[in-house]
């Protein structure tokens, strides 16, 4: 990573933001329509096409900026002394405007209105707690992956998510910048943004957790 420039850093990660968005939106919108009011069925397609992007943007876009495409993600690192605070500031700007520019293009792809606001409310202790254990499994995977098989993180990753997506309540939004994009949009993935703020809190929550009690689990021994 220490041979691209900030610019290129953040371009790679806006537009790998973007791209993730637009696939779990626009396999979102597509499920849905194709499963002719089966919600399991919609959101199997939903899963699978998250995860495989995953493994995919990861792949191309984790040698340039890292492909955290996550604010969490980029706290912790910037907490573990793998990216400067400066850089780390500019991060999460970049991957919200990417989210909600790959909403809208999912928008566009599907004929949708382009500009909407979701109405699919998500709330509940149930829900939160959900985005709790949803981002600290996320966080422990890439925490554990990157110590010791670092080639097999993108695939952890999207398999991790994949799972998620169907373990937890919460569907595993695991992340602020996909959930303030998601609440701009009214159809399958959508969230609507009076529940926002709790599904953020947890994921920072969550992240923490993991952080913590990972830089204490992944710690070397050193000799007395």
């Amino acid at each position: 990573m220490a041979a691209f420039d900030l610019r290129r850093r953040l371009v790679a990660e806006g537009l790998g933001s973007t791209l993730l968005l637009a696939v779990v939106v626009g396999s979102g919108i597509m499920g849905e329509r194709l499963a002719g009011g089966n919600l399991a069925i919609a959101l199997l397609a939903n899963t699978l096409a998250t995860g495989a992007a995953l493994v995919v943007l990861i792949g191309v876009f984790g040698p340039i900026s890292g492909a955290h495409f996550n604010p969490v993600v980029t706290l912790v690192a910037a907490s573990r002394r793998e990216l400067f605070w400066r850089d780390a500031a500019l991060y999460p700007l970049v991957q919200v405007i990417g989210a909600i520019l790959g909403v809208w293009a999912a928008h566009a792809m599907f004929g949708e209105t382009i500009v909407q606001v979701s109405t699919k409310a998500r709330t509940g202790l149930d829900q939160a707690f959900a985005e709790v254990v949803a981002t600290f499994g996320l966080l422990a995977t890439i925490l554990g992956t990157v110590r010791f098989k670092p080639d097999s993180t993108p695939m952890a990753v999207g398999l991790y998510i994949t799972a998620a997506y169907w373990f937890t309540a919460s569907t595993s939004f695991a992340n602020p910048a996909v959930t303030l994009a998601r609440s701009m949009t009214d159809t399958f993935a959508g969230i609507a943004p009076s529940s926002a703020p709790a599904f953020i809190l947890a994921q920072l929550i969550g992240a923490l957790l993991a952080a913590g009690l990972f830089g204490w689990l992944l710690k070397p021994e050193t000799a007395s």
